[in-house]
Protein backbone atom coordinates (compact mmCIF):
# COMPACT_ATOMS: atom_id res chain seq x y z
CA UNK A 1 0.00 0.00 0.00
CA UNK A 2 2.81 2.20 -0.01
CA UNK A 3 4.33 2.18 -3.23
CA UNK A 4 2.47 3.57 -6.27
CA UNK A 5 1.70 1.13 -8.81
CA UNK A 6 3.74 0.69 -11.90
CA UNK A 7 2.74 3.42 -14.66
CA UNK A 8 0.73 2.56 -17.66
CA UNK A 9 0.04 -1.18 -15.63
CA UNK A 10 -3.52 -2.61 -15.93
CA UNK A 11 -4.13 -1.69 -12.31
CA UNK A 12 -3.41 1.73 -13.07
CA UNK A 13 -5.65 2.05 -15.39
CA UNK A 14 -8.71 -0.04 -13.70
CA UNK A 15 -8.11 2.53 -10.76
CA UNK A 16 -10.72 4.91 -11.62
CA UNK A 17 -13.62 2.27 -12.05
CA UNK A 18 -12.41 0.29 -8.88
CA UNK A 19 -12.67 3.74 -7.09
CA UNK A 20 -16.17 4.38 -8.52
CA UNK A 21 -17.44 1.23 -7.86
CA UNK A 22 -16.14 1.07 -4.14
CA UNK A 23 -17.20 4.68 -3.51
CA UNK A 24 -20.42 3.84 -4.70
CA UNK A 25 -21.32 1.22 -2.38
CA UNK A 26 -20.68 3.59 0.41
CA UNK A 27 -24.58 4.54 0.15
CA UNK A 28 -25.60 1.09 0.52
CA UNK A 29 -24.19 0.35 3.17
CA UNK A 30 -24.57 3.72 5.14
CA UNK A 31 -28.57 2.98 4.28
CA UNK A 32 -27.98 -0.07 5.88
CA UNK A 33 -26.47 0.66 9.28
CA UNK A 34 -28.18 4.26 9.73
CA UNK A 35 -31.03 3.21 11.54
CA UNK A 36 -29.10 1.77 14.56
CA UNK A 37 -26.76 5.07 15.08
CA UNK A 38 -27.01 8.55 14.78
CA UNK A 39 -25.00 9.92 12.08
CA UNK A 40 -22.34 11.16 13.72
CA UNK A 41 -21.90 8.99 16.05
CA UNK A 42 -21.79 6.02 12.93
CA UNK A 43 -19.17 8.52 11.88
CA UNK A 44 -16.87 8.90 14.65
CA UNK A 45 -16.89 5.10 15.30
CA UNK A 46 -16.05 4.66 11.80
CA UNK A 47 -13.12 6.89 11.94
CA UNK A 48 -12.12 5.12 15.62
CA UNK A 49 -12.39 1.73 13.90
CA UNK A 50 -9.52 2.92 10.47
CA UNK A 51 -7.26 4.23 13.42
CA UNK A 52 -7.69 1.15 15.30
CA UNK A 53 -6.64 -1.29 12.03
CA UNK A 54 -4.64 1.29 10.71
CA UNK A 55 -2.64 2.04 13.77
CA UNK A 56 -0.83 -1.43 14.32
CA UNK A 57 -0.07 -2.00 10.67
CA UNK A 58 1.44 1.47 10.62
CA UNK A 59 3.77 -0.07 13.63
CA UNK A 60 4.52 -3.31 12.74
CA UNK A 61 5.34 -2.43 9.37
CA UNK A 62 7.67 0.14 10.19
CA UNK A 63 5.53 2.82 8.12
CA UNK A 64 7.34 6.00 7.40
CA UNK A 65 5.59 9.23 8.98
CA UNK A 66 5.66 12.91 7.59
CA UNK A 67 8.86 14.10 8.62
CA UNK A 68 7.63 17.34 9.72
CA UNK A 69 5.41 19.02 11.66
CA UNK A 70 3.82 21.15 8.77
CA UNK A 71 3.49 18.11 6.83
CA UNK A 72 1.57 16.09 9.58
CA UNK A 73 -0.66 19.48 9.56
CA UNK A 74 -1.25 19.36 5.67
CA UNK A 75 -2.48 16.19 6.16
CA UNK A 76 -4.56 16.64 8.83
CA UNK A 77 -6.60 19.38 7.39
CA UNK A 78 -6.63 17.37 4.09
CA UNK A 79 -8.50 14.64 6.61
CA UNK A 80 -10.69 16.57 8.36
CA UNK A 81 -11.98 18.47 4.63
CA UNK A 82 -12.05 15.26 2.94
CA UNK A 83 -13.64 12.84 5.58
CA UNK A 84 -15.05 14.77 8.27
CA UNK A 85 -16.38 18.33 6.31
CA UNK A 86 -17.73 16.27 3.48
CA UNK A 87 -19.39 13.07 5.23
CA UNK A 88 -20.13 15.08 8.55
CA UNK A 89 -22.48 17.78 6.01
CA UNK A 90 -24.04 14.94 4.22
CA UNK A 91 -25.26 13.15 6.67
CA UNK A 92 -26.03 16.17 8.93
CA UNK A 93 -27.60 17.59 5.98
CA UNK A 94 -30.05 14.41 5.14
CA UNK A 95 -30.99 14.02 9.08
CA UNK A 96 -32.50 17.56 9.65
CA UNK A 97 -34.79 17.15 6.45
CA UNK A 98 -33.48 17.35 3.43
CA UNK A 99 -33.71 14.66 0.09
CA UNK A 100 -31.32 12.16 -0.55
CA UNK A 101 -31.52 13.29 -4.40
CA UNK A 102 -30.98 16.63 -3.41
CA UNK A 103 -27.82 16.46 -1.38
CA UNK A 104 -26.67 14.29 -4.66
CA UNK A 105 -27.44 17.24 -6.46
CA UNK A 106 -25.58 20.00 -4.77
CA UNK A 107 -22.62 17.89 -4.10
CA UNK A 108 -22.47 17.48 -8.05
CA UNK A 109 -20.91 20.26 -8.61
CA UNK A 110 -17.90 19.84 -7.14
CA UNK A 111 -16.53 18.68 -9.67
CA UNK A 112 -17.20 21.77 -11.72
CA UNK A 113 -16.19 23.80 -8.51
CA UNK A 114 -12.83 22.03 -8.30
CA UNK A 115 -12.34 22.95 -12.15
CA UNK A 116 -12.71 26.60 -11.24
CA UNK A 117 -10.30 25.98 -8.42
CA UNK A 118 -7.76 24.05 -10.46
CA UNK A 119 -6.85 26.51 -12.67
CA UNK A 120 -5.37 29.85 -10.31
CA UNK A 121 -4.32 26.62 -7.54
CA UNK A 122 -3.00 23.62 -9.23
CA UNK A 123 -2.05 25.55 -12.64
CA UNK A 124 -4.40 22.95 -14.45
CA UNK A 125 -5.35 23.50 -17.72
CA UNK A 126 -8.80 23.05 -18.47
CA UNK A 127 -9.96 22.37 -21.98
CA UNK A 128 -13.17 23.00 -23.71
CA UNK A 129 -13.85 19.13 -24.52
CA UNK A 130 -13.33 18.60 -20.36
CA UNK A 131 -15.49 21.64 -19.85
CA UNK A 132 -18.31 19.96 -21.99
CA UNK A 133 -17.47 16.55 -20.31
CA UNK A 134 -18.31 18.24 -17.18
CA UNK A 135 -21.77 19.81 -17.96
CA UNK A 136 -22.54 16.92 -19.24
CA UNK A 137 -21.82 14.71 -16.19
CA UNK A 138 -23.79 17.30 -13.77
CA UNK A 139 -27.17 17.19 -16.30
CA UNK A 140 -26.78 13.38 -15.85
CA UNK A 141 -26.66 13.65 -12.29
CA UNK A 142 -29.36 15.99 -12.29
CA UNK A 143 -31.26 13.04 -14.47
CA UNK A 144 -30.58 10.50 -12.47
CA UNK A 145 -31.49 11.84 -8.80
CA UNK A 146 -34.51 13.76 -10.56
CA UNK A 147 -37.27 11.21 -9.06
CA UNK A 148 -35.47 11.26 -5.36
CA UNK A 149 -35.66 14.77 -5.14
CA UNK A 150 -37.94 16.26 -2.39
CA UNK A 151 -38.31 19.82 -1.43
CA UNK A 152 -40.15 19.58 1.23
CA UNK A 153 -38.39 19.81 4.93
CA UNK A 154 -36.28 21.84 3.69
CA UNK A 155 -34.51 23.95 6.15
CA UNK A 156 -31.65 26.87 6.39
CA UNK A 157 -29.52 24.30 8.50
CA UNK A 158 -29.83 21.30 6.21
CA UNK A 159 -28.86 23.13 2.77
CA UNK A 160 -25.81 24.61 5.00
CA UNK A 161 -24.73 21.54 6.09
CA UNK A 162 -24.75 20.54 2.43
CA UNK A 163 -22.92 23.39 1.33
CA UNK A 164 -20.39 22.41 4.17
CA UNK A 165 -20.50 19.11 2.32
CA UNK A 166 -20.10 20.41 -0.99
CA UNK A 167 -17.03 22.74 0.14
CA UNK A 168 -15.72 20.47 1.61
CA UNK A 169 -14.84 18.41 -0.47
CA UNK A 170 -14.08 20.70 -3.52
CA UNK A 171 -11.75 22.58 -1.02
CA UNK A 172 -10.13 19.32 0.36
CA UNK A 173 -9.29 17.97 -3.52
CA UNK A 174 -7.57 20.66 -4.54
CA UNK A 175 -5.64 21.35 -0.66
CA UNK A 176 -4.30 17.62 -0.84
CA UNK A 177 -3.22 17.88 -3.99
CA UNK A 178 -1.33 21.43 -3.49
CA UNK A 179 -0.07 20.82 -0.40
CA UNK A 180 0.32 17.59 0.87
CA UNK A 181 3.56 15.74 -0.51
CA UNK A 182 3.19 12.08 -1.13
CA UNK A 183 2.73 9.85 2.50
CA UNK A 184 2.41 6.51 2.99
CA UNK A 185 -1.42 5.60 3.02
CA UNK A 186 -0.86 3.82 6.24
CA UNK A 187 0.25 6.19 8.59
CA UNK A 188 -1.67 8.95 6.44
CA UNK A 189 -4.63 7.40 7.53
CA UNK A 190 -3.76 7.67 10.66
CA UNK A 191 -3.61 10.83 10.99
CA UNK A 192 -6.64 11.86 8.46
CA UNK A 193 -8.57 10.04 10.50
CA UNK A 194 -7.60 11.00 14.04
CA UNK A 195 -8.12 14.96 12.81
CA UNK A 196 -11.56 14.48 11.49
CA UNK A 197 -12.87 12.30 14.25
CA UNK A 198 -11.67 14.32 16.69
CA UNK A 199 -13.37 17.40 14.56
CA UNK A 200 -16.51 15.56 14.49
CA UNK A 201 -16.68 14.45 17.79
CA UNK A 202 -17.90 17.54 19.70
CA UNK A 203 -20.73 17.85 17.45
CA UNK A 204 -21.71 14.18 18.48
CA UNK A 205 -21.48 15.08 22.18
CA UNK A 206 -23.39 18.26 21.81
CA UNK A 207 -26.22 17.05 19.64
CA UNK A 208 -26.94 13.30 19.75
CA UNK A 209 -27.34 10.87 22.43
CA UNK A 210 -24.41 8.80 20.87
CA UNK A 211 -26.44 5.68 21.79
CA UNK A 212 -26.04 2.94 19.27
CA UNK A 213 -27.91 -0.76 18.66
CA UNK A 214 -25.56 -3.33 17.79
CA UNK A 215 -27.24 -5.11 15.14
CA UNK A 216 -25.94 -7.64 13.08
CA UNK A 217 -26.79 -5.07 10.10
CA UNK A 218 -25.30 -2.73 11.80
CA UNK A 219 -21.96 -4.33 12.29
CA UNK A 220 -21.81 -5.57 8.69
CA UNK A 221 -22.18 -1.84 7.60
CA UNK A 222 -19.58 -0.45 9.88
CA UNK A 223 -17.42 -3.16 8.77
CA UNK A 224 -17.48 -2.33 5.04
CA UNK A 225 -17.49 1.05 5.28
CA UNK A 226 -14.03 0.37 7.62
CA UNK A 227 -12.58 -1.56 5.35
CA UNK A 228 -13.61 -1.12 1.85
CA UNK A 229 -14.67 2.40 2.37
CA UNK A 230 -12.43 4.15 4.23
CA UNK A 231 -9.19 2.00 3.80
CA UNK A 232 -9.67 0.97 0.18
CA UNK A 233 -11.30 3.55 -1.63
CA UNK A 234 -9.67 6.20 0.38
CA UNK A 235 -6.53 5.36 -0.43
CA UNK A 236 -7.60 4.94 -4.00
CA UNK A 237 -8.45 8.56 -4.03
CA UNK A 238 -5.46 9.49 -2.53
CA UNK A 239 -3.69 7.60 -5.00
CA UNK A 240 -5.34 8.91 -7.85
CA UNK A 241 -5.15 12.80 -6.26
CA UNK A 242 -1.88 12.37 -6.09
CA UNK A 243 -1.30 10.95 -9.86
CA UNK A 244 -3.81 13.21 -11.94
CA UNK A 245 -4.98 16.30 -12.34
CA UNK A 246 -7.76 17.32 -9.82
CA UNK A 247 -10.21 18.03 -12.11
CA UNK A 248 -9.95 14.45 -13.74
CA UNK A 249 -10.37 13.36 -10.38
CA UNK A 250 -13.03 15.17 -8.75
CA UNK A 251 -15.46 13.96 -12.42
CA UNK A 252 -15.32 10.55 -11.36
CA UNK A 253 -17.53 11.16 -8.58
CA UNK A 254 -20.39 12.06 -11.53
CA UNK A 255 -20.32 8.02 -11.42
CA UNK A 256 -21.58 7.57 -7.97
CA UNK A 257 -25.14 8.35 -8.22
CA UNK A 258 -25.53 5.70 -11.37
CA UNK A 259 -23.65 3.35 -9.84
CA UNK A 260 -25.67 4.04 -6.57
CA UNK A 261 -28.71 3.99 -8.55
CA UNK A 262 -27.90 0.37 -10.20
CA UNK A 263 -26.92 -0.76 -6.64
CA UNK A 264 -30.45 0.17 -5.68
CA UNK A 265 -32.27 -1.16 -8.00
CA UNK A 266 -31.12 -4.87 -7.41
CA UNK A 267 -30.73 -4.43 -3.65
CA UNK A 268 -33.82 -2.38 -2.75
CA UNK A 269 -36.39 -2.93 -6.01
CA UNK A 270 -35.84 0.89 -6.14
CA UNK A 271 -37.31 1.98 -9.97
CA UNK A 272 -35.37 2.92 -12.67
CA UNK A 273 -36.75 5.83 -14.48
CA UNK A 274 -36.14 6.43 -18.52
CA UNK A 275 -34.82 9.75 -17.59
CA UNK A 276 -32.50 7.79 -14.88
CA UNK A 277 -31.18 5.86 -17.64
CA UNK A 278 -30.60 8.24 -20.03
CA UNK A 279 -28.67 10.44 -16.89
CA UNK A 280 -26.36 7.18 -16.60
CA UNK A 281 -25.25 7.61 -20.12
CA UNK A 282 -24.54 11.30 -20.24
CA UNK A 283 -22.71 11.23 -16.95
CA UNK A 284 -20.44 8.34 -18.44
CA UNK A 285 -20.16 10.16 -21.68
CA UNK A 286 -18.95 13.33 -19.34
CA UNK A 287 -16.38 11.53 -17.44
CA UNK A 288 -14.93 10.00 -20.59
CA UNK A 289 -14.60 13.50 -21.94
CA UNK A 290 -13.25 15.04 -19.14
CA UNK A 291 -10.50 12.27 -18.22
CA UNK A 292 -9.09 11.54 -21.79
CA UNK A 293 -8.63 15.57 -22.29
CA UNK A 294 -5.55 16.82 -21.73
CA UNK A 295 -2.67 16.37 -19.31
CA UNK A 296 -2.40 19.71 -16.75
CA UNK A 297 0.43 21.35 -17.62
Amino acid sequence: MTAEPARGGAWVRSMPLVFAFLWSTGFIFTKLGLPYAPPITFLVLRFAAVVVLMLPIAMLFRAPWPNSPRQVAHIAVAGVLLHGGYLGGVFASIHFGMSAGLVALIVGLQPILTAFAAAPLLGEHVSRRQWLGLLLGLGGVVLVVLQKINLSGLSALSIGMALVALVSITIGTVYQKRFCAPFDLRSGSVIQFVAAGLALLPFGLAFETMHVEWAPKFLIAIAWLVLVLSIGAISLLTLLIRRGAATAVASLFYLTPPTTAVMAYFLFGETLTGAALVGMLLAIAGVALVVTGPRPR
